[in-house]
């Protein structure tokens, strides 16, 4: 089929790769010019596991395109995918005025059209959100909703650092839709892939990500608990949750059941926050949802707490994204930790491959000079240099290359440890844990979420 996306971000990139992948013909759209000017040189928007390869190979083919103009876009497709950011109000709403200014594009672009146009939606939107697109489009276009155009909701439930793998190996594909056709038409992009393809009322398919993602966010919240209270006892917590995920029959994944650091990125923030609200919204009280932002906290100051038993000490962090595979700074906690640190005067250099790169490349340098620029002066290309000249080594991601690397550091140098890296390390007496092992800090002398130096 011939496809549009619109927006070239996390979603939209690696969907345009993998639908181009599985026989699709896409076009990319974005109001970012480096963005349609990447894809159109064959390079990926993102930093992810395979994408590059992807984009590289359906380029070539001529599979893929971007272009800026929606127009173009949707007179040669038939069907528009929307995967453009949601991000948060101050007031914990979506900002969904991307979407809305997207849907009246489609819609004008619509006016000369003939047929039947659908239009999914893959962004994250509470319920409701594909009435207002509707609408939107409704006026725009002069068309009537399930004559001219339809509206599908088509969430995704892709892991940065591994969305591509995400992509093609789904538990399940979830498509909502008031209208039966429009619905097994977007289930065809999908049967190629594995697991159960589930077609469902729109409201139930809008809401489906905040369920999984607040329950996401629950996890890791809960499990860093279990971990700190067990690292006060002097007991292994990896062993406690180790064997609590032995029950598979509850829909346990033990993929979020492994106490370390906090939760961050785009997602769990975002739609824990929108969830929250939604419930405040309709007078609903829901005290577990809204105590794990302040587990969260905690866990933050946790770790500003146990590198700051290491005064005038050089710091050295490995990693700055919120995980392992990804360039992704968006609400990562160890960004917020640093933040904390250098304003107690600390020495720090940073170390991240995929931020360094995507500074290069362009795709992050946006973010990083609006946001966060005093941080890109502290990052280091050299992870030996950082090394050798560091007396603290905090690891913050997951990589291969850490793992290697702190298996030969020497004993005079502390390593602080948020992911768990190696347990081979965990018998050194240079070795910290966040919440395994002893960290000698005062539980009892956290500061409280108003009055803590992170906010």
């Amino acid at each position: 089929m011939n496809i549009s996306i619109f927006g070239l971000g996390y979603v939209g990139c690696v969907s345009l790769g993998c639908l181009a992948q599985n026989g699709h013909t896409v076009i990319g759209v974005d109001v970012n010019q480096n963005k349609v000017d990447l894809i159109n040189r064959g390079k990926p928007t993102i930093i992810e596991k395979d994408i590059d390869k992807i984009i590289a190979e359906q380029h070539q083919k001529g599979s893929i395109m971007a272009t800026t103009v929606a127009a173009e876009a949707v007179e040669k497709t038939d069907i528009s995918i929307i995967a453009v950011g949601t991000p948060s109000t101050p007031q914990g709403h979506l900002n969904l005025k991307y979407i809305f200014n997207v849907a009246e594009n489609i819609g004008k672009a619509m006016r000369h059209k003939d047929g039947m146009h659908i239009v999914a939606l893959r962004s994250t939107v509470l319920p409701g959100t594909c009435d207002q697109v509707a609408t939107i489009i409704a006026d725009a276009s002069g068309k009537k909703r399930n004559e001219g155009f339809a509206i599908v909701d088509n969430p995704e439930f892709l892991r940065e650092g591994s969305a591509v793998q995400d992509y093609f190996n789904p538990p399940l594909t979830l498509i909502g839709s008031d209208n039966n056709a429009a619905a097994e038409k977007v289930a065809k992009l999908y049967k190629a892939l594995p697991g159960e393809l589930i077609i469902t009322d729109l409201k139930v398919a809008e809401i489906m990500k905040y369920v999984n993602n607040t329950f996401h966010a629950l996890k890791i919240s809960f499990a860093n608990e279990v971990g700190n209270v067990c690292s006060e006892l002097g007991i292994d917590s990896h062993e406690v949750m180790d064997i609590f995920c032995k029950d598979k029959q509850l829909n346990i994944s033990n993929y979020y059941f492994k106490p370390g650091f906090a939760y961050g990125g785009s997602c769990l923030p975002k739609d824990l926050n929108g969830f929250q609200t939604l419930a405040h919204d309709l007078y609903v009280k829901t005290p577990v949802v809204d105590g794990i932002g302040l587990t969260n906290e905690i866990q933050i100051d946790r770790a500003v707490k146990i590198i700051q038993q290491f005064p005038n000490k050089k710091l050295g962090f490995l990693g700055l994204s919120f995980k392992a595979g990804t360039d992704d700074l968006r609400n990562s906690p160890a960004v917020r930790v640093v933040e904390a640190l250098l304003g107690k005067g600390a020495d720090i250099s940073i170390y991240d491959k995929n931020i360094n790169l995507t500074m290069l490349t362009g795709t992050n340098k946006d973010y990083i000079d609006s946001r966060i620029p005093h941080l890109s002066k502290l990052l280091v290309a050299d992870i030996k240099q950082l090394v050798m000249e560091s007396d603290v080594l905090i690891v913050n991601t997951n990589e291969a290359e850490f793992k290697s690397i702190l298996e030969n550091v020497n004993d005079d140098k502390t390593i602080i440890d948020f992911v768990r890296i190696n347990d081979d390390l965990l018998e050194q007496s240079n070795y910290i844990g966040i919440n395994w092992g002893t960290t000698n800090i005062d539980s009892n002398n956290y500061v409280s979420s108003e009055d803590t130096v992170l906010n």
